[in-house]
């Protein structure tokens, strides 16, 4: 089963979703649809609300609110990469000019702020007080994630537990809240809805830890993105924390460096060098392996389905991918 085949699966509440999307993007104002519509249709692989439809069926729901769920998760995640290109600086997104490189960072920011508010008028329409409070604290977790990371931003002494409470919120929240709804709205006990929103947190981790090492191991042609960008942008990713605690002497001078100044692209091969002569990528590599088997481990609550398999699947991609 490849990615391609799992998304078949659900192909039918996808078409929905987008529609739905299509739909409640709408605005009288055109900057407000160009934006967003550029953003939306820019070639994302829609992971989070698939994970929110995957999980519905693997769950048996019945029911419709996953389409308007899954199109919420969406909005909020594009909401972020929105505000996340104004912050970082990025021109490249999915290999694509980012919207704030084309239309500005103001116009980003209000529309991102727009794609926001938009996903909580449509929680409303859901009608569940337990979903609004899920989504209601990701969004603000998403929030304190952000500024999490700006803090570690230059910050060499940055810890590893530090990082991945960075990656949690980042990350890590919205695949539990897309993971989570999906069990709620099937009425699961507590204990199996604990269990399969720690899927979503495993999951979401080993998807961020795998972008860490893509970064400095893919082409920017295939990442999407520039190639080095954490470097440049002085974020202490795992693999550079794990790279300057494995060094010394001139070696840990040049990462420290790269990651207290940004200037890391200026010194980009020497830094790979003691990227893969410290083992930091396999490090990472491992780590993000633990994280697919503690995920896959947590949806032994789910009877066996084809839906159950292709969450099982999804883990194991989450690190195989090119970008």
């Amino acid at each position: 089963m490849d990615f391609n085949s799992i998304c078949k699966m659900v192909s039918g509440d996808m078409d929905a979703v987008n529609t739905l999307i299509q739909r409640r993007l709408q605005s009288e104002v055109a900057l407000i649809n160009q934006l967003s519509i550029y953003i939306i249709n820019s070639g994302g692989k829609r992971l989070r609300p698939l994970l929110a439809l995957l999980v519905a069926r693997a769950c048996n729901y019945q029911g419709e609110k996953h389409i308007e769920v899954a199109a919420i998760i969406e909005f909020i995640h594009t909401a972020t990469l929105l505000h996340d290109d104004v912050v970082d600086e990025s021109d490249l997104r999915r290999g694509k000019e980012t919207a704030s490189s084309v239309w500005g960072n103001q116009a980003a920011v209000l529309v991102g702020d727009y794609l926001y508010s938009r996903a909580f008028e449509m929680m409303v329409d859901v009608e569940s007080m337990r979903v609004m409070s899920i989504l209601a604290n990701t969004t603000n977790t998403i929030a304190e994630g952000e500024v999490l990371q700006l803090l570690n931003c230059h910050d060499a002494n940055t810890t590893e537990e530090s990082y991945l409470a960075v990656i949690y919120s980042k990350t890590a929240k919205l695949f539990e809240a897309a993971c989570l709804i999906g069990a709620v709205l099937a009425e699961l006990p507590e204990d199996e809805q604990e269990a399969i929103a720690k899927y979503g947190v495993h999951l979401g981790t080993a998807f961020q830890l795998a972008d860490d090492i893509l970064d400095y191991s893919a082409s920017a042609e295939e990442m999407g993105k520039n190639i080095g960008d954490d470097l440049a942008e002085g974020k202490p990713t795992l693999p550079l924390i794990v790279a300057l605690r494995r060094s010394e002497g001139q070696q840990a001078s040049i990462i420290r460096q790269a990651i207290e100044e940004g200037e890391g692209l200026n010194h980009i091969d020497d830094i790979l060098t003691i990227i893969h002569a410290t083992g930091a990528l396999e490090y990472t590599k491992a780590a993000a392996q633990n994280e697919i088997q503690l995920a896959i481990k947590h949806l032994a609550c789910l009877a066996d389905s084809p839906y159950k398999t292709a969450l099982e699947t999804l883990a194991n991609f989450s690190l195989a991918r090119s970008h």
